[in-house]
């Protein structure tokens, strides 16, 4: 569902945001992305989702070149960033239109999405207020009905429980599970390693840029915990 061939970021001042990183993910799969501040998590995702471009390597999302099919690849994809900047004079409902609309969603597939998604996230009674009345949670949830909605192959997420109560929390996390049951895929950051232990199917841990471990989360982890593999791994090697 993505495969991710020695991708290699520089920016303009000659950091190395990624260093040559290959990985893979398989329909199914829940794939955790854990790294330090500044490791090059968000580089690489926006990279997956075609916001930076990179320098060398190649990215494909269900088979499809990102480098040169993009927009193929986002008809398949869903993407939220940590902080997602949404439309604030659009109603709740008019964005979740748009988005359906941009994804050509017929008028009653989409009615009975947004209903249940709304309902299941607790925001159906203010889908008719301004986007600038909601609160950080409320937008976080508006925007992953968004992302739900039109039930993507590949669904990226860059720190996605970041301002969500425990119970939308829960929610996603059985979201995340039912759409990968339905053979979709979902790639995340998060700095919640407890989480990534106990959701996710497969891991994987960069560094400075360097992937340094990756595979099933019961390889990466064997007998430890996530916490104790990342502070030996990714903590010890920002430190030699």
């Amino acid at each position: 569902m993505l495969k991710i061939q020695n991708l290699t970021k520089t920016y303009t001042e000659g950091k190395v945001a990624v260093d040559n990183l290959t990985l893979q993910v398989e329909p199914g799969d829940i794939y955790g992305f854990i790294g330090h501040n500044g490791a090059g998590k968000t580089t690489t995702i926006k990279s997956i989702v075609g916001i930076h471009e990179f320098d060398r390597g190649e990215i494909y999302v269900n088979g499809i070149s990102v480098g040169e099919n993009p927009i193929s690849c986002k008809q398949v994809m869903a993407y939220i960033p940590d902080n997602p900047e949404l439309y604030d004079y659009l109603t709740g409902i008019q964005y979740l239109n748009f988005i359906a609309d941009i994804y050509r969603i017929s008028q009653k597939e989409r009615q009975e999405r947004i209903q249940k998604e709304a309902d299941d996230f607790e925001i159906t009674h203010a889908l008719g207020d301004l986007i600038s009345s909601y609160s950080h949670g409320m937008k976080q949830k508006l925007a992953l009905i968004g992302a739900l909605i039109h039930k993507p192959k590949l669904l990226v997420l860059d720190e996605p429980f970041v301002g969500l109560d425990p119970k939308a929390s829960l929610l996603l996390k059985e979201k995340m599970r039912e759409l990968c049951s339905e053979g979709s895929a979902v790639f995340f950051s998060t700095h919640v390693l407890d989480v990534a232990e106990k959701l996710c199917n497969k891991l994987a841990i960069i560094s400075q840029g360097k992937l340094q471990l990756a595979g099933e989360t019961s390889y990466v982890i064997k007998e430890k915990s996530l916490e104790q593999v990342f502070m030996e791994v990714a903590v010890h090697d920002t430190t030699d």
